[in-house]
């Protein structure tokens, strides 16, 4: 997948949260889902992982927290740092057109 296309399923997210009953576990495992696509995508990109520094090392520090435990309960309690890392990495990309273009 081109980091183009993974980012607009990434984007797609902002459509979706955790305020529609039953919905939340779906969206926080679409969510890191959606960031462990973008990061391999990222780092299978021909302008290289240091291109994409900032972003990496924001999910790599996501996945930190997580400490492997992807359980809903542990994603729910770490629901802003999921949306937050999404939300920087929209960011970086807004100011990269060239990489989603």
């Amino acid at each position: 997948m081109e980091v183009r296309d993974a980012f607009a399923v990434l984007q797609a997210t902002y459509n979706d949260n955790c305020g529609t009953p039953g919905n939340c576990e779906y969206f926080l495992d679409r969510l890191l889902q959606n960031l462990d696509d973008l990061d391999n995508a990222m780092k299978a990109s021909p302008k290289g992982k240091s291109h994409f520094a900032k972003p990496l090392a924001w999910i790599a520090q996501m996945r930190t927290t997580l400490g492997g435990d992807i359980s809903f309960p542990s994603l729910k309690k770490q629901q802003s740092l999921l949306t937050g890392t999404r939300d920087r990495i929209n960011t970086w990309m807004q100011s990269h057109p060239e990489d989603y273009r």
